[in-house]
């Protein structure tokens, strides 16, 4: 209940569901005859201010989604070219071994026959 310190009278805000038996709820001022302002369907303003704030919640989880989404893109893109390099340098230094071996006498192989006699 709020007090209305210029006149001493009270509003009374009915929280619960007064549709049913009595038609949209009202507020009324304390001399339960006279109308206060206001006539509106309470219920229905919740239940819309409810619907927004599910759908304002809906939309920021969506942008959230998309934004995890280009990051997570923009991610498999990079380890791609990492990949691509890594696998250029991989066949440049197996290339390198394998002249390091070629030119080396250890790795020669050797006719073991022809050496025995």
């Amino acid at each position: 209940m709020e007090s209305d310190e210029e006149d001493g009278t009270f509003t009374n805000i009915s929280l619960t569901d007064d549709t049913v038996d009595s038609g949209p709820a009202a507020l009324y001022t304390k001399p339960e005859t006279e109308l206060f302002i206001m006539n509106c369907d309470i219920d229905g303003d919740l239940e819309n201010q409810a619907e927004m704030e599910e759908k304002t919640r809906l939309i920021n989880q969506v942008l959230e989604l998309q934004h995890t989404l280009e990051d997570l893109s923009a991610r498999v893109d990079a380890v791609k070219e990492e990949n691509l390099k890594l696998k250029s340098e991989n066949q440049v230094l197996g290339q390198y071994i394998e002249n390091l071996m070629s030119a080396s006498s250890v790795f020669q192989t050797t006719d073991t026959k022809s050496k025995r006699k």
